[in-house]
């Protein structure tokens, strides 16, 4: 019975001796991997400090190359961190406050502003351009309005199918001489140069045709109608923003053609470019006369 229990402890102690011989080796093969790595590391950086010191033009290669890897880390952790200000800015932007404007003027602003859902700051600068332009040249400012109301909804970067652009709807590529005052073509999207270069277009349409009216069919480009629905929705949203000036009901139907709105003092809107529209349209004979603005 001794015997039988003898040789089973005689064989698990063995087995633990070659375990524990096992994991001696495997300890003593990690540690020499490990030792002879670091020393071959160690070397391969001491022949390195070697060469780079026996030789200045790999040293200032190596030396620019890590500064311009760290400086790339440091603009790309930069800029994904935070966008740049720009305190400027600001001066970029067509608005103005309708609480500082003429109180007719302020009224007509809110008023769109509701009604076509466009923020009143710059449909303020709008306004109060469409007043100082209007009176620079002889035409109602509340004109001016509705036609950009029914062409655009005041929407500075509208397009239609055929190319007319911006808040008046000019055919850029027709008009292309207006625009070289302002910049160039680019101005189309430019809200207030749009303004101007639009009411130069719609003055000499109705100069042309005798009558707001005529000059309304000629500006929209009337060829295989007479343009009269698109006259009936200008001269009727013309009403209703001549009304709100005035203090007066706003109509819901349509009513006959208003009378010229007395224009107030005019008012700069802010940021508004430098350059002048100017009082005397030239001629546009030169053009199709059913091609003014846009077909």
């Amino acid at each position: 019975m001794s015997a039988m229990q003898f040789t089973p402890n005689k064989s698990a102690s063995r087995a633990m001796a070659s375990l524990k011989i096992t994991l001696g080796d495997v300890y003593r093969g990690f540690f020499d991997i490990t030792h002879n790595s670091l020393a071959l590391l160690g070397m391969l950086l001491a022949m390195s400090v070697v060469v780079l010191s026996a030789r200045p033009d790999l040293r200032t290669t190596a030396e620019e190359q890590l500064l311009g890897w760290l400086l790339q880390r440091q603009e790309a952790v930069a800029g994904s961190a935070d966008i740049e200000p720009e305190p400027t800015a600001v001066d970029r932007v067509t608005a103005a406050l309708p609480a500082e404007l003429p109180e007719q003027q302020a009224k007509v602003t809110y008023w769109l502003s509701r009604k076509y859902r466009v923020a009143p700051e710059p449909l303020g600068a709008l306004v109060a351009e469409a007043f100082t332009v209007g009176e620079k040249v002889n035409l109602d400012p509340t004109l001016i309005l509705a036609v950009m109301a029914v062409e655009s909804r005041f929407n500075p970067f509208a397009q239609s199918p055929v190319g007319a652009q911006g808040l008046m709807q000019v055919l850029t590529r027709v008009h292309t001489d207006k625009y070289e005052d302002f910049g160039g073509q680019l101005a189309a999207f430019d809200p207030v140069s749009n303004l101007r270069v639009g009411v130069q277009v719609l003055k000499d349409a109705i100069r042309r045709a005798g009558s707001v009216e005529g000059g309304l069919r000629l500006y929209v480009g009337a060829v295989t109608t007479d343009g009269s629905g698109y006259i009936n929705k200008v001269m009727a949203e013309h009403l209703r923003i001549q009304s709100v000036a005035l203090g007066r009901p706003v109509p819901r139907t349509a009513m006959p053609a208003p009378a010229v709105i007395p224009v107030s003092t005019p008012v700069h809107p802010a940021q508004a470019p430098g350059a002048e529209i100017e009082a005397v349209v030239p001629s546009a004979t030169t053009r199709p006369a059913a091609a003014l603005a846009h077909s």
